[in-house]
């Protein structure tokens, strides 16, 4: 497939630490190169739908991820959300919001929305509730939003979005694929430091 200009993929979960860790790197990278590439957004899924309960052991190792991300980056966590709410091991709903989000043209102020709201505020993004009032604070359209979180299409869509990003090599998150030509090339995330990935993804694109 040819293409005008190398694509750059990143795939991501609304509801994955790492990436809610990388954020300051990421912003900081993808300003540097908006004239170099096409940035897609693209949702890879972290954990199907689920109504159960998360096990205690399973919150103590997610929340041991938090403190190893905070030591390791500085970034900031509530650690009330553990206790504020009944965690489920569940993120499809959050990335179904993107999608309903994306009808409304705010699929990235959706995604840092709902960051905001699980790693600051600690709210529970595995709940539509939650993910209709994060939608309404940023000012998309509250009944729009919800006939599309819930739609079968979007659900469809999710799907297909996350066989494509598994297609693609992006099997962790976040990952970085580029795009040059008929190229798929992985791109190592360095967390601390952008000057670095981004001299990383420049390398690839001239190569």
């Amino acid at each position: 497939m040819s293409i005008s200009k190398p694509r750059l993929y990143y795939v991501y979960d609304p509801m994955c630490s790492w990436c809610w860790g990388f954020r300051p790197t990421w912003q900081a990278v993808k300003t540097q190169l908006k004239d170099q590439v096409d940035i897609h957004y693209v949702l890879g899924g972290l954990a199907p739908d689920s109504d159960v309960p998360m096990p205690l052991e399973m919150q103590q190792q997610i929340a041991s991820y938090w403190r190893k991300i905070a030591d390791y980056l500085g970034t900031e966590f509530n650690y009330d959300f553990w206790s504020q709410n009944t965690p489920r091991r569940s993120t499809y709903p959050a990335c179904r919001a993107i999608i309903a989000a994306r009808n409304q043209g705010a699929e990235k102020n959706m995604y840092h929305a709902i960051q905001r709201a699980y790693y600051l505020e600690a709210k529970n993004p595995s709940d539509n509730a939650v993910l209709v009032d994060v939608a309404q604070s940023i000012g998309l359209n509250g009944v729009q939003f919800e006939t599309d979180l819930l739609s079968e299409a979007t659900n469809e869509y999710l799907n297909n979005e996350i066989a494509f990003a598994r297609s693609i090599g992006g099997n962790s998150f976040p990952s970085l694929i580029l795009q040059t030509q008929d190229r798929l090339i992985d791109i190592p995330i360095d967390y601390k430091d952008p000057s670095r990935l981004l001299s990383l993804i420049m390398a690839d694109i001239n190569h």
